[in-house]
């Protein structure tokens, strides 16, 4: 089972303040949908904690380029 409040286990109250826990980025229902679908929310938190690391990422940049075609929802 994945945790849902990562923001209270130990390895991100130890390396991340109150405030970058609480942060958080506006994207389309699609480009979340999409992140969800490759990486759990362990990973997320541990590789993917800004925006410049999603962007960087290839399956995401595949996905995010996709995600620009649609039609927004």
């Amino acid at each position: 089972m994945i945790p849902r409040k990562l923001h209270r286990r130990d390895y991100f109250r130890k390396n991340y303040s109150r405030r970058e826990l609480a942060s958080g980025i506006d994207i389309c229902r699609y480009c979340h949908n999409g992140i969800h679908d490759r990486y759990d929310e362990m990973t997320l938190g541990k590789n993917f904690s800004t925006l410049d690391a999603l962007r960087n990422d290839e399956a995401l940049q595949e996905h995010f380029a996709w995600a620009g075609r649609q039609k927004k929802i």
